[in-house]
Protein backbone atom coordinates (compact mmCIF):
# COMPACT_ATOMS: atom_id res chain seq x y z
CA UNK A 1 0.00 0.00 0.00
CA UNK A 2 1.24 3.68 -0.77
CA UNK A 3 -0.15 7.10 0.37
CA UNK A 4 0.26 10.57 -0.69
CA UNK A 5 1.11 12.19 2.67
CA UNK A 6 2.29 16.01 3.75
CA UNK A 7 3.71 16.90 7.10
CA UNK A 8 5.34 20.24 8.81
CA UNK A 9 8.57 21.00 9.06
CA UNK A 10 9.31 24.62 10.01
CA UNK A 11 6.21 25.94 9.05
CA UNK A 12 6.56 24.35 5.31
CA UNK A 13 4.22 21.90 4.12
CA UNK A 14 6.57 18.81 2.93
CA UNK A 15 4.93 16.06 0.60
CA UNK A 16 5.51 12.47 1.15
CA UNK A 17 4.37 8.79 0.49
CA UNK A 18 4.44 6.46 2.92
CA UNK A 19 4.63 2.34 1.85
CA UNK A 20 3.26 -0.51 4.25
CA UNK A 21 3.94 -3.87 3.76
CA UNK A 22 0.80 -5.99 2.16
CA UNK A 23 1.14 -8.45 5.00
CA UNK A 24 0.60 -5.96 7.37
CA UNK A 25 -2.00 -7.14 10.07
CA UNK A 26 -2.76 -4.46 12.63
CA UNK A 27 0.87 -4.95 14.93
CA UNK A 28 2.97 -1.98 14.71
CA UNK A 29 6.35 -2.27 12.49
CA UNK A 30 9.67 -1.01 12.14
CA UNK A 31 10.14 1.32 9.93
CA UNK A 32 12.50 3.76 7.61
CA UNK A 33 12.65 7.39 6.94
CA UNK A 34 14.15 7.74 3.22
CA UNK A 35 15.98 10.71 2.46
CA UNK A 36 16.62 11.02 -1.20
CA UNK A 37 19.97 12.64 -2.95
CA UNK A 38 21.28 15.70 -4.16
CA UNK A 39 18.58 18.29 -4.98
CA UNK A 40 16.59 15.01 -6.05
CA UNK A 41 13.11 13.86 -5.54
CA UNK A 42 11.33 11.20 -3.85
CA UNK A 43 9.70 9.99 -7.13
CA UNK A 44 11.53 8.40 -9.99
CA UNK A 45 14.55 8.16 -7.91
CA UNK A 46 16.66 6.03 -5.68
CA UNK A 47 14.84 6.96 -2.91
CA UNK A 48 11.65 5.61 -4.22
CA UNK A 49 14.02 2.38 -5.17
CA UNK A 50 14.84 2.40 -1.25
CA UNK A 51 11.56 2.91 0.08
CA UNK A 52 9.96 0.24 -2.04
CA UNK A 53 13.03 -2.35 -0.83
CA UNK A 54 12.25 -1.61 2.52
CA UNK A 55 8.29 -2.30 1.96
CA UNK A 56 9.26 -5.11 0.47
CA UNK A 57 11.47 -6.17 3.20
CA UNK A 58 8.85 -5.76 6.09
CA UNK A 59 9.30 -2.20 6.91
CA UNK A 60 6.80 0.65 6.89
CA UNK A 61 8.70 3.78 4.54
CA UNK A 62 8.10 7.47 4.74
CA UNK A 63 9.97 8.64 1.49
CA UNK A 64 9.58 12.67 1.25
CA UNK A 65 10.82 15.48 -0.67
CA UNK A 66 13.46 18.06 1.17
CA UNK A 67 11.92 21.78 1.50
CA UNK A 68 12.86 23.51 -1.83
CA UNK A 69 12.94 20.27 -3.63
CA UNK A 70 9.60 17.90 -5.64
CA UNK A 71 6.44 19.09 -4.60
CA UNK A 72 7.79 20.36 -1.03
CA UNK A 73 7.18 24.11 -0.52
CA UNK A 74 10.47 25.95 -0.25
CA UNK A 75 12.26 28.29 -2.96
CA UNK A 76 12.77 25.97 -5.64
CA UNK A 77 16.44 24.83 -5.06
CA UNK A 78 17.83 26.65 -2.17
CA UNK A 79 18.85 23.60 -0.17
CA UNK A 80 20.55 23.55 2.71
CA UNK A 81 21.99 20.76 5.07
CA UNK A 82 20.73 21.59 8.19
CA UNK A 83 17.32 22.62 7.01
CA UNK A 84 17.33 19.16 5.19
CA UNK A 85 18.23 17.27 9.33
CA UNK A 86 15.68 19.60 10.74
CA UNK A 87 13.11 17.94 7.97
CA UNK A 88 14.36 14.86 8.40
CA UNK A 89 13.53 14.80 11.97
CA UNK A 90 10.10 16.22 11.26
CA UNK A 91 9.40 13.23 9.44
CA UNK A 92 10.29 10.67 11.94
CA UNK A 93 8.09 12.68 14.44
CA UNK A 94 5.29 12.47 11.97
CA UNK A 95 6.01 8.68 10.80
CA UNK A 96 5.90 8.22 14.76
CA UNK A 97 2.32 9.11 14.92
CA UNK A 98 1.46 6.69 12.23
CA UNK A 99 -0.64 3.31 13.89
CA UNK A 100 1.25 1.20 11.47
CA UNK A 101 4.39 2.22 13.24
CA UNK A 102 7.09 1.22 16.07
CA UNK A 103 7.66 4.26 17.13
CA UNK A 104 10.95 3.01 19.12
CA UNK A 105 12.09 1.22 15.82
CA UNK A 106 11.96 3.49 13.59
CA UNK A 107 15.26 3.95 11.37
CA UNK A 108 16.86 6.35 8.63
CA UNK A 109 18.38 5.78 5.03
CA UNK A 110 19.19 7.69 2.60
CA UNK A 111 21.46 7.65 -0.37
CA UNK A 112 24.19 10.42 -1.63
CA UNK A 113 23.60 13.60 -0.06
CA UNK A 114 20.25 11.73 1.90
CA UNK A 115 22.89 9.01 3.19
CA UNK A 116 24.62 12.32 4.20
CA UNK A 117 22.27 13.92 6.42
CA UNK A 118 20.52 10.26 7.61
CA UNK A 119 24.21 9.93 9.43
CA UNK A 120 23.90 12.99 11.09
CA UNK A 121 20.35 13.26 11.98
CA UNK A 122 20.63 10.03 13.68
CA UNK A 123 23.81 11.24 15.61
CA UNK A 124 21.87 14.48 16.67
CA UNK A 125 18.81 12.50 17.62
CA UNK A 126 18.51 9.71 19.69
CA UNK A 127 14.87 8.71 18.62
CA UNK A 128 16.42 7.23 15.42
CA UNK A 129 16.67 3.69 15.90
CA UNK A 130 18.92 2.86 12.94
CA UNK A 131 20.70 4.19 10.08
CA UNK A 132 21.93 2.64 6.93
CA UNK A 133 23.82 4.80 4.45
CA UNK A 134 24.09 4.19 0.88
CA UNK A 135 27.16 6.33 -0.65
CA UNK A 136 27.27 8.84 1.61
CA UNK A 137 29.73 11.37 2.99
CA UNK A 138 31.05 12.51 6.17
CA UNK A 139 32.94 15.95 5.66
CA UNK A 140 31.96 18.35 2.90
CA UNK A 141 35.22 19.76 2.10
CA UNK A 142 37.10 16.41 1.90
CA UNK A 143 34.48 15.16 -0.51
CA UNK A 144 34.35 18.12 -2.74
CA UNK A 145 37.97 18.17 -2.90
CA UNK A 146 37.76 14.41 -4.18
CA UNK A 147 35.18 15.28 -6.61
CA UNK A 148 37.27 18.12 -7.47
CA UNK A 149 40.99 16.78 -7.81
CA UNK A 150 42.99 18.13 -9.66
CA UNK A 151 44.27 22.03 -9.02
CA UNK A 152 42.71 23.75 -12.17
CA UNK A 153 39.19 21.88 -11.58
CA UNK A 154 39.32 22.70 -7.01
CA UNK A 155 40.49 25.92 -8.37
CA UNK A 156 37.22 26.36 -11.03
CA UNK A 157 35.03 24.79 -8.30
CA UNK A 158 36.14 27.38 -5.84
CA UNK A 159 36.12 30.63 -8.07
CA UNK A 160 32.64 29.83 -8.84
CA UNK A 161 31.86 30.00 -5.34
CA UNK A 162 33.74 32.70 -4.56
CA UNK A 163 31.66 35.07 -7.08
CA UNK A 164 28.75 33.37 -5.62
CA UNK A 165 29.73 34.98 -2.10
CA UNK A 166 30.58 38.42 -3.44
CA UNK A 167 27.63 38.70 -5.76
CA UNK A 168 25.45 37.55 -2.63
CA UNK A 169 26.69 40.63 -0.84
CA UNK A 170 26.60 43.03 -3.70
CA UNK A 171 23.08 42.13 -4.79
CA UNK A 172 21.29 40.07 -2.14
CA UNK A 173 20.51 37.56 -4.98
CA UNK A 174 21.98 34.69 -5.45
CA UNK A 175 24.22 33.56 -7.76
CA UNK A 176 23.03 29.95 -9.36
CA UNK A 177 25.74 27.19 -10.65
CA UNK A 178 24.99 23.85 -12.56
CA UNK A 179 24.26 20.81 -10.55
CA UNK A 180 27.32 19.20 -12.60
CA UNK A 181 29.87 21.90 -11.75
CA UNK A 182 29.30 21.13 -8.08
CA UNK A 183 28.83 17.73 -8.20
CA UNK A 184 30.25 16.38 -11.85
CA UNK A 185 28.65 13.15 -12.82
CA UNK A 186 29.99 11.53 -15.74
CA UNK A 187 27.54 11.35 -18.95
CA UNK A 188 27.07 7.91 -18.99
CA UNK A 189 25.49 7.77 -15.13
CA UNK A 190 23.42 10.34 -15.04
CA UNK A 191 20.28 8.51 -16.42
CA UNK A 192 20.23 6.91 -13.29
CA UNK A 193 18.99 10.62 -11.79
CA UNK A 194 15.38 11.45 -10.75
CA UNK A 195 13.86 12.73 -13.84
CA UNK A 196 12.64 15.65 -11.28
CA UNK A 197 15.68 16.24 -10.13
CA UNK A 198 16.91 19.96 -9.99
CA UNK A 199 19.90 20.97 -12.43
CA UNK A 200 20.81 24.15 -11.01
CA UNK A 201 21.75 25.23 -7.97
CA UNK A 202 22.69 28.25 -5.58
CA UNK A 203 26.17 28.68 -4.57
CA UNK A 204 24.74 28.80 -1.38
CA UNK A 205 23.92 25.31 -1.52
CA UNK A 206 27.36 24.27 -2.21
CA UNK A 207 28.80 26.49 0.88
CA UNK A 208 26.41 24.67 2.79
CA UNK A 209 27.64 21.23 1.69
CA UNK A 210 31.19 22.37 2.27
CA UNK A 211 30.63 23.04 5.74
CA UNK A 212 28.60 19.88 6.87
CA UNK A 213 30.18 17.42 8.47
CA UNK A 214 28.48 14.05 9.39
CA UNK A 215 32.04 12.87 10.82
CA UNK A 216 31.59 15.08 13.76
CA UNK A 217 28.60 13.15 15.18
CA UNK A 218 29.05 9.93 13.76
CA UNK A 219 30.16 8.22 17.12
CA UNK A 220 27.20 9.01 18.77
CA UNK A 221 25.40 6.66 17.23
CA UNK A 222 26.47 3.50 18.44
CA UNK A 223 25.38 1.34 20.14
CA UNK A 224 22.64 2.11 17.36
CA UNK A 225 23.05 -0.21 14.29
CA UNK A 226 24.82 1.59 11.49
CA UNK A 227 25.67 0.13 8.02
CA UNK A 228 28.06 2.03 5.87
CA UNK A 229 27.33 1.21 2.45
CA UNK A 230 29.00 2.78 -0.23
CA UNK A 231 30.38 1.34 -4.12
CA UNK A 232 34.06 0.58 -4.62
CA UNK A 233 36.00 3.01 -7.06
CA UNK A 234 32.67 5.54 -6.62
CA UNK A 235 33.43 8.49 -9.17
CA UNK A 236 30.73 10.84 -7.94
CA UNK A 237 30.81 10.44 -4.43
CA UNK A 238 34.50 9.18 -3.17
CA UNK A 239 34.63 5.73 -1.75
CA UNK A 240 36.88 6.93 0.92
CA UNK A 241 34.01 9.11 2.63
CA UNK A 242 32.45 5.85 4.22
CA UNK A 243 35.80 4.72 4.74
CA UNK A 244 36.79 7.79 7.02
CA UNK A 245 33.26 7.53 8.79
CA UNK A 246 33.51 3.93 9.58
CA UNK A 247 37.01 4.73 11.50
CA UNK A 248 35.61 7.32 13.43
CA UNK A 249 31.73 5.27 14.38
CA UNK A 250 31.17 3.24 17.51
CA UNK A 251 29.58 -0.21 17.19
CA UNK A 252 27.85 -1.91 15.72
CA UNK A 253 28.67 -0.54 12.39
CA UNK A 254 29.68 -2.75 9.36
CA UNK A 255 31.71 -0.97 6.11
CA UNK A 256 30.44 -2.67 3.28
CA UNK A 257 32.39 -1.81 -0.53
CA UNK A 258 30.63 -2.98 -3.16
CA UNK A 259 32.37 -3.52 -7.01
CA UNK A 260 28.89 -2.23 -8.94
CA UNK A 261 27.65 0.14 -10.94
CA UNK A 262 29.79 3.56 -9.69
CA UNK A 263 27.16 5.56 -6.87
CA UNK A 264 24.03 4.13 -7.39
CA UNK A 265 24.17 0.25 -5.94
CA UNK A 266 20.36 -0.53 -6.71
CA UNK A 267 20.98 0.16 -10.54
CA UNK A 268 18.80 -2.94 -12.34
CA UNK A 269 21.36 -5.01 -13.02
CA UNK A 270 23.27 -5.07 -9.67
CA UNK A 271 19.73 -4.44 -7.25
CA UNK A 272 19.13 -8.58 -6.82
CA UNK A 273 22.69 -8.55 -5.15
CA UNK A 274 22.99 -5.30 -3.13
CA UNK A 275 19.03 -5.57 -1.91
CA UNK A 276 20.49 -9.12 -0.50
CA UNK A 277 22.98 -7.85 1.35
CA UNK A 278 21.13 -4.99 2.30
CA UNK A 279 18.31 -6.96 3.86
CA UNK A 280 21.19 -9.68 4.91
CA UNK A 281 22.58 -7.14 7.33
CA UNK A 282 18.92 -5.73 8.94
CA UNK A 283 17.77 -9.32 9.87
CA UNK A 284 20.95 -9.05 11.90
CA UNK A 285 20.97 -6.25 13.40
CA UNK A 286 17.22 -4.41 12.81
CA UNK A 287 14.83 -6.83 11.73
CA UNK A 288 11.18 -7.11 10.72
CA UNK A 289 8.80 -9.32 11.78
CA UNK A 290 7.57 -9.74 8.29
CA UNK A 291 11.18 -9.89 6.85
CA UNK A 292 11.98 -13.33 7.59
Amino acid sequence: MQEAVTFDSDGLTLSGVIHVPDAYCGEPLPAFIVCHGFVGSKDESHAQIQAEMMESFGYVALRFDFRSCGESEGERGQVRCFDQVADAKNALSGLAKRPEVNPERIGITGHSFGAAVSVYTAGVDSRVACCLSSCGWGNGERKFRGQHPTEASWNKFMGILEDGRRHKQATGESLWMSRFDAVPIPEALRKNLSPKAIMEIPTETAWSMMNFRADDVVANIAPRPLLLFHTANDTITPTIESVRMFEKAGHPTELMLIDTTAHFPLAPADAPRTKAMMKGWLDKFFPSPLGQ
